[in-house]
């Protein structure tokens, strides 16, 4: 799989924001009290655990927003596998600096290599099925750019990033429309052939109608491994067919021995630990 990094124009911003609410109205004032203005000194971060990188970009810009002056050499990048006491990258220049930017940067690399390694997880889990993990909308608010780019990172896909460029049709929608034809109706007259329409089911029943009227995906929502088998039997290749709703690493290979496209997770953006990696004086320059 190719990894492409974000655009700069997405990371730095949210990086800025999180390095403006730790600086305040007067900066870290515990480094410029403790650390002479011109010490210098290289630091290196490295993982604690086993796991996978992400986030590298974003440390790298809290660094250099910091203070431009210092130099971030990466040792890996994001998407490869680390073990306890891998070096993921050496930092060089103004110790104030250093210490200013560790917290926000390990903040970014600690949380967004959590995300990738809990997918890389799951993948391994489902691996020699036909299933892909994907993500949900279940995202921090204001990261959403980036736990979907850590999902991807571990091997995961992204399911659709906001309202705006999917239609997935829910329960509630289904029953505040007067039931699934009409949902799926008012949603095809209302946007555009280029905007794929999901529809969510919690029976077999439903899912059979929802066949008769045809979908581009349907979510089979909170079904057994024996429920989900006859719902791809159902659907016979018409639709992309995707579980959800409380499946787990112990769950999951069964769940994606059914036969299904995808198995979509709330929880590996929401709940993912972070991945313990720490940043270490090595020298002073």
């Amino acid at each position: 799989m190719i990894h492409h990094s974000l655009p700069r124009l997405i990371v730095e911003p949210l990086v800025r924001n999180a390095l403006t609410e730790d600086l305040g109205l007067a900066g870290d004032i515990t480094s410029m009290a403790v650390i002479p203005a011109d010490h210098r000194s290289t630091v290196e971060i490295a993982s604690r655990r086993d796991g996978v990188v992400a986030g590298l970009d974003a440390a790298a810009i809290a660094f250099e927003l910091v203070d431009p002056g210092l130099t971030v050499t990466r040792h890996l990048s994001d998407g490869e596998r680390v073990r306890p006491g891998d070096r993921i990258a050496t930092i060089s220049g103004a110790s104030r600096s250093l210490l200013t930017g560790e917290r926000v940067a390990l903040n970014f690399l600690g949380h967004l290599s959590g995300i990738a390694t809990v997918t890389a997880e799951i993948v391994a889990a489902i691996a020699g099925t036909q299933a892909s993990v994907a993500c949900t909308r279940k995202t921090t608010p204001g990261l959403r750019a980036l736990e979907k780019y850590a999902v991807r990172m571990g091997g995961g896909m992204n399911h659709r990033f906001a309202l705006y460029d999917a239609v997935l049709i829910k329960d509630n929608h289904i029953a505040i429309a007067g039931g699934v034809r009409e949902a799926i109706a008012r949603a095809r007259g209302g946007v555009g052939h280029l905007v794929k329409i999901e529809i969510e089911v919690d029976t077999l029943d439903q899912l059979r109608e929802v066949m008769e009227i045809g979908v581009d995906a349907v979510l089979l929502d909170n079904m057994t491994p024996d429920q989900l088998r006859d719902a791809v039997d159902i659907v016979a290749g018409r639709a992309i067919t995707e579980a959800s709703g409380g499946i787990t690493p112990q769950t999951a290979r069964a769940v994606a021995e059914s036969g299904v496209d995808l198995l979509s997770l709330g929880w590996i953006t929401h709940s993912a630990p972070v991945l313990d990696i720490g940043l270490d004086f090595v020298a002073a320059e």
